[in-house]
């Protein structure tokens, strides 16, 4: 597997798989690795905390970082490229252009974390320019993020193919996240109370977390989304009502 800093040492040709991530690799993002693997014929994966999608008061700074044992967990999934930019790269000096899906991105996550749907268009559309994948791969846990993507690529008439797997979940129900990390055993015993709620459709069951949304939410597929506080770290969630991702 290659490490690459820069868009001038991107493969230049092939069928390209692109899987976007902030690193921390977990069995979900295994997931989206092994689809692109056995989809194209190179595998990108980027590797970018971007900064333009936290608000001011998240969690930038500790977001967990360990780039060392993300690449040995990317070559061991049969990774080609792992793209690891610095943030001149992504975002030079005098960078002034944002890309804004307005309805979508201004729902549910939109609404309690603002700005933060521009700041994933924006560097998903920039990956997408500087990779030029044939398919990008995200997981269905972030259902509104495929949601904005798929209309971006639409509207924008971007050539790549939005690719949406099924959520990953650990042995006991709970969405796997990079953020899953900060939660101490009794806070993650409280966070399963998020996939029983949404698996019951009964928002009472969330009683004794601080509920941002429990809400239907017409994407495609169509959704029951929630997003809940435990502790300090924020969690959300969802599952199909219709469909299944595809």
């Amino acid at each position: 597997m290659k490490i690459v800093r820069t868009a001038e040492e991107l493969p230049g040709e092939g069928e390209i798989g692109l899987v976007p991530t902030m690193g921390a690799f977990h069995d979900g993002h295994l997931s989206l690795f092994r689809a692109a693997r056995a989809e194209n014929e190179l595998v990108v994966v980027s590797l970018f905390v971007n900064p333009a999608q936290f608000g001011a008061s998240e969690d930038l700074d500790r977001y967990p970082r360990d780039e060392e044992r993300d690449a040995r967990v990317a070559e061991e999934a049969g990774v080609d490229v792992l793209f690891a930019p610095a943030q001149d790269e992504i975002y030079p000096a005098g960078f002034q252009t944002w890309v804004e899906v307005e309805q979508l991105g201004a729902i549910l996550e939109g609404e309690h974390r603002p700005g933060h749907f521009r700041g994933v268009a924006t560097v998903c559309l920039k990956l997408f320019n500087l990779v030029r994948p044939r398919r990008a791969y995200f997981g269905q846990k972030d259902a509104q993020q495929a949601a904005v993507l798929m209309r971006m690529v639409s509207d924008l008439a971007v050539p790549v193919e939005i690719r949406v797997l099924p959520t990953v979940r650990d042995a006991e129900g709970l969405a796997l996240s990079s953020r899953n990390a900060y939660l101490s055993p009794e806070e993650h015993e409280a966070a399963l109370s998020l996939p029983r709620a949404l698996a019951a459709r009964d928002r009472a069951l969330l009683d004794g977390l601080e509920v941002d949304y429990f809400e239907e939410a017409d994407f495609e597929p169509r959704v029951l989304a929630a997003a809940v506080r435990v502790g300090n770290t924020r969690l959300i969630d969802n599952v199909v009502l219709e469909g299944e991702p595809t």
